[in-house]
């Protein structure tokens, strides 16, 4: 009986078998890099805006506070997009006659929200909360890059699971003292410009953070004449001019650290932030 296939249809066979394999791994890897891409993350792009509002103007330029218009970033899950009232504070009076505001102007008019096109949009499942976030050590440049820098808003970080896993695997690498959340030049601490941090007592109904206070200055011989300044007056017995005795204010204890990853630990530790293994539940960031 004669043979149906050729002998060399074995090494065909072979080929086709490897170049099957090498197209799907070539499909995989480009189906793993285009779900990485600005195309699907929009990273960087700068979306059209009903006005070209910039932040390196208002921020560097003006000086304005992240929290003047994003009023609700420090007790909501959502940080908030100011009214229109909060851009007439200003631009009733200055600027009033300026082309590129008539969308504002019309807006106050009628009563009628601008449209804004969200630029950090997550999508409708996962569930993230502003506030938790920052009064937990987070800073603005963290996540949405140097905004005061930005003459048009976009988006400078992909904003997907895996960017925010590497973040909650070792948050000690992005805390900071709270009292640097919106300083967008703030620098981590090295050799040269050091960090001194003190814990202090806990208030009930307030964030663990603020019982850390960090400052950028050496505040050995300070904390002393401080503590001087506010020392009751003594009798001759010890005793407060009111003839009570007197209680003497302790003096904070500062440590300093020189590096991130100190600094970081030290403040995941006080902060009272939630290791890896402690969120356990999908909810926590899945609604």
């Amino acid at each position: 009986m004669a043979q149906i296939f050729e002998r060399s249809s074995n090494a065909l066979a072979r080929a086709s078998l490897v170049l099957t394999g090498l197209i799907v791994i070539a499909v995989g890897v480009t189906l793993d890099g285009l779900q990485r891409s600005p195309w699907v993350t929009r990273q960087g792009q700068r979306p059209d805006q009903p006005v070209p509002f910039s932040h390196k103007h208002h921020v560097q330029g003006l000086g304005l506070q992240c929290q003047y218009c994003h009023v609700t970033v420090e007790k909501s899950s959502y940080a908030g997009i100011p009214p229109t009232k909060t851009c007439m504070n200003c631009h009733a009076q200055i600027w009033t006659n300026a082309q590129l505001l008539e969308p504002v102007r019309m807006s106050w008019a009628t009563g009628q929200s601008l449209v804004w096109t969200k630029v950090h949009d997550l999508p409708d499942f996962v569930y993230f909360n502003h506030s938790i976030h920052v009064n937990k050590g987070l800073g603005c440049a963290s996540c949405h890059g140097r905004v005061d820098q930005m003459p048009l808003m976009y988006m400078q970080n992909t904003l997907q699971m895996e960017w925010c896993l590497d973040c909650h695997r070792n948050p000690a690498k992005n805390i900071r003292p709270t009292s640097e959340i919106y300083n967008m030049a703030w620098e981590k601490p090295a050799e040269d410009r050091p960090v001194w941090c003190s814990v202090g007592e806990e208030k009930a109904g307030t964030p663990t953070a603020q019982a850390v206070n960090c400052v950028a200055k050496d505040p050995i011989g300070a904390g002393a004449e401080v503590a001087s300044l506010q020392m009751p007056s003594l009798g001759a017995h010890g005793l407060a001019g009111d003839g009570s005795a007197a209680a003497l204010p302790a003096v904070p204890v500062y440590k300093k650290f020189t590096s991130q990853d100190e600094l970081g630990h030290f403040l995941v530790d006080h902060y009272k932030i939630r290791t890896p293994k402690e969120l356990t539940s999908c909810e926590v960031c899945h609604r």
